[in-house]
């Protein structure tokens, strides 16, 4: 029986045998200690209607659907549900705030339109096409996240995808494991802007970033194409915006067609101010009103340690622990740096993935928290203690946490910026 047949009579997808909705389709997809063929029958006992194995021994009767490859499968079957559907679709990815924007421009557009978009940070080569799989004839939009830790993953995604629009929200050292280079994680983004230049299709382009523009034209996206927005002035930007104020929050000033009107944002950082332009910039192009973009954005609430104010009964907390590279920490800092406060404390965690950068990379944050005079500092991880200073740094989250027992830090703002790895949200209990 053909897939998309059987999908369209059992629309709900699931890959978790604990998890079956009744009448559901479950995909058999392999991991490095697991295979999902194994647990097909139980899916089946379970309540999924019928289950897509790609080993034989598994096909037990008539309610198993045996296929080459399930993840192939499963990526097959959501192109083809996309392009049945025809919904217009928004693909975004980038270094930092890729999944902030995601959510921006996903609060604003659903203020007009029925609007699909990716949940949490299932990003990747199966969380895409499950959420692809959730599109209905009732979405009117679709903003779909792609993210990537190797050259080919984003061309892989935006060809399941096949987005009319893209946005790369920028480009910076992040995951050099796989990318190898700086110049490898340009050349891995573009791989969006390359789909668009194939299809026709359009940008969002922060007019301000040269790295973005010259991937722009060397993935031949002619300049009509370009959405621009961006801080400077100029008659060619669709949206241009200012910041009003970043501490704690990040408050801004947009304009469109000559008019302006001011966001106050629940998210903290300056380094925000370009997620929040690029939302004003689709919200714009898509119709939404400017008093319900704004209202869009100020209803947002960052979660998941992305970005998040945070107040405890001794301390107020800047949370943005779920990710780090270079340059989001760098920026981090720089803004923690502008806050007015006798009583600031740092702690910061190892930015992985880096490769043979990362004792580097790892020097330059010191460097630059020497340089920015900050002296209540707590660093955790491997690479941060091996770095040369003069700071407290702790091999892991459990002996800071130990630390912070027999040192409480009280009325104070405190940084907590690190990589997912190291776990940092474990110490806000401590604060």
């Amino acid at each position: 029986m053909e897939l998309y047949s059987v999908f369209l009579k059992h629309p709900v997808v699931c890959t978790d045998s604990r998890n079956c909705p009744p009448a559901s389709l479950f995909f058999a997809l392999k991991g490095a200690n697991f295979n999902g063929n194994a647990y097909a029958c139980q899916a089946l006992e379970k309540g999924c209607a019928c289950a897509v194995v790609d080993e034989a021994e598994y096909a037990r009767d008539e309610r198993y659907i045996l296929v080459d490859d399930a993840l192939k499968a499963l990526q097959d079957l959501a192109s083809r549900h996309r392009k049945q559907l025809g919904t217009t679709l928004i693909g975004i990815t980038g270094t930092n705030g890729k999944t902030t924007t995601k959510e921006l421009i996903a609060t604003v557009l659903s203020r007009k339109y029925r609007t699909l978009y990716t949940g949490g940070n299932l990003n990747n080569h199966i969380g895409v096409p499950l959420t692809l799989l959730k599109l209905t004839a009732e979405h009117e939009i679709g903003v779909i996240e792609m993210g990537a830790s190797h050259a080919g993953e984003i061309r892989e995604l935006a060809n399941i995808v096949s987005p009319d629009y893209g946005i790369i929200t920028n480009v910076g050292k992040a995951h050099l494991e796989g990318f190898g280079s700086f110049e490898g994680v340009m050349q891995a983004k573009s791989e969006l802007y390359d789909f668009i230049a194939q299809n026709g299709g359009k940008i969002f382009i922060n007019a301000g970033n040269d790295y973005l523009a010259a991937m722009a034209r060397k993935s031949g996206i002619v300049p009509d194409k370009w959405i621009k927005y961006g801080k400077s002035s100029g008659n060619d930007l669709f949206v241009q915006g200012d910041t009003l104020n970043n501490l704690p929050v990040l408050e801004m000033k947009c304009r469109t067609k000559g008019e302006s009107f001011e966001i106050k944002t629940n998210l903290t950082g300056v380094y925000n101010a370009e997620n929040v332009l690029a939302t004003v910039a689709t919200g714009h192009f898509f119709g939404v009103s400017d008093r319900e973009i704004a209202a869009g954005i100020e209803h947002y609430e960052p979660k998941n340690n992305r970005s998040q104010l945070l107040k405890t009964k001794r301390n107020t907390l800047i949370v943005d622990a779920y990710n780090a590279n270079p340059n989001s920490m760098s920026e981090a800092i720089r803004n923690f740096a502008q806050l007015k406060s006798d009583n600031k404390v740092l702690i910061l965690g190892d930015m992985l993935e880096l490769g043979a950068e990362s004792q580097k990379e790892h020097q330059n944050i010191v460097g630059l928290l020497q340089s920015t005079g900050f002296t209540n500092v707590l660093l955790v991880g491997r690479q941060f203690k091996s770095a040369e200073h003069n700071f407290y740094a702790f091999d892991d989250v459990a002996s800071l946490n130990e630390y912070l027992q027999r040192n409480p830090v009280c009325d104070a703002w405190a940084l907590i910026k690190g990589s997912r790895g190291i776990m940092l949200e474990k110490t806000i209990e401590f604060l």
